[in-house]
């Protein structure tokens, strides 16, 4: 677990936006980021630090190449500020990745965003063998990112959600751990987990970061409920499967970082993703406990300016 100056919601003083914010040793400029899935392959890194991120994940990277799923795969649904995408980890594998990275240091040295890691499995992967895919993504990647975020809950890889279970993740996890101790500069290890967990499948995972010391969560990532939605159910059946985000998510993803805060008592900083679209939505995911927030399908209506109108607030 990397030692961190993580300050409990109640604690942070009023001028902690224009200082930014530090946790797990990182220095970040502000605490609005970019979530995975937007700039998956390490191309716009330069171009997102101008528009005022103070952090952006990349990925998701898996070992090799990959095309994802048949298009179309990614859906607007305008009456609920909300997308549906089914990507299915398309990106241009680690090593490409990785090799872009260390051409982006070396062009901008000076940079002070953070850059996260989202790492999976390749979709041909078995999930008994899913370890050794994120081991690859975490050694190819380790000299190039500040963080990483451990993906097992996107449901757009069949199976991949049932690596969400204890046993599964521990294995996972424990492993880059391990790894993560070979390196003389040890990044921070996450986890990704889905906004459609049970709260008894929340307290396994709660229960297993405690245990093995990890050193944070994103809560939370895509869900595959059309629960509520104002959209026509004809559109919805014809879009199919996939996962939804926006602001259809912003009550379920609030109350699972909440239930984080509350039952380990701040002690295991969480970074807040789902239904970000003002500074108010990222306050407010700050007060149930978030040390972070990640925009996505706020970024895609409400546009670019939409960073430094958070990062006013928060």
């Amino acid at each position: 677990m990397i030692v961190n100056s993580f300050t409990p919601k109640e604690n942070l003083e009023p001028d902690c936006r224009q200082a930014g914010f530090e946790i797990w040793n990182l220095k970040f400029p502000n605490r609005v980021g970019l979530g995975a899935g937007f700039d998956k392959n390490a191309r716009y890194l330069n171009e997102l630090e101008a528009l005022g991120f103070g952090f952006v994940e990349i990925g998701t990277v898996t070992p090799l190449p990959q095309a994802g799923n048949d298009k179309p795969r990614l859906f607007r649904l305008p009456k609920d500020k909300a997308l549906i995408n089914r990507m299915g980890f398309n990106n241009d594998g680690v090593d490409a990745i990785a090799l872009r990275l260390q051409k982006t240091k070396k062009q901008i040295p000076n940079s002070k965003m953070i850059i996260g890691g989202n790492i999976g499995k390749n979709k041909i992967t078995p999930n008994e063998d899913a370890w050794k895919d994120y081991e690859i993504c975490f050694k190819a990647l380790h000299p190039y990112v500040d963080y990483f975020v451990v993906n097992v809950s996107s449901p757009n890889t069949p199976g991949l959600r049932e690596l969400q279970e204890k046993d599964s993740l521990r294995k996972i996890l424990t492993h880059l751990q391990h790894e993560n101790l070979k390196f003389e500069n040890k990044k921070p290890i996450l986890l990704k987990i889905a906004p459609d967990l049970t709260e008894e499948q929340i307290d396994d995972v709660i229960d297993l970061a405690v245990e093995i010391k990890l050193d944070g969560l994103v809560a939370s990532n895509t869900t595959i409920s059309r629960e509520g939605l104002v959209t026509q159910k004809s559109r919805l059946e014809a879009i199919g499967a996939g996962g939804l985000s926006g602001l259809p998510l912003k009550e379920r993803s609030s109350e699972v970082v909440k239930y984080i805060y509350d039952k380990t008592m701040g002690n295991i900083p969480v970074i807040a993703s789902g239904g970000i679209f003002t500074g108010d939505d990222a306050k407010e995911k700050i007060k149930a406990g978030a040390s972070l927030v990640q925009v996505w399908t706020g970024f895609i209506y409400e546009g670019p300016k939409i960073v430094k109108r958070i990062s006013k607030i928060v």
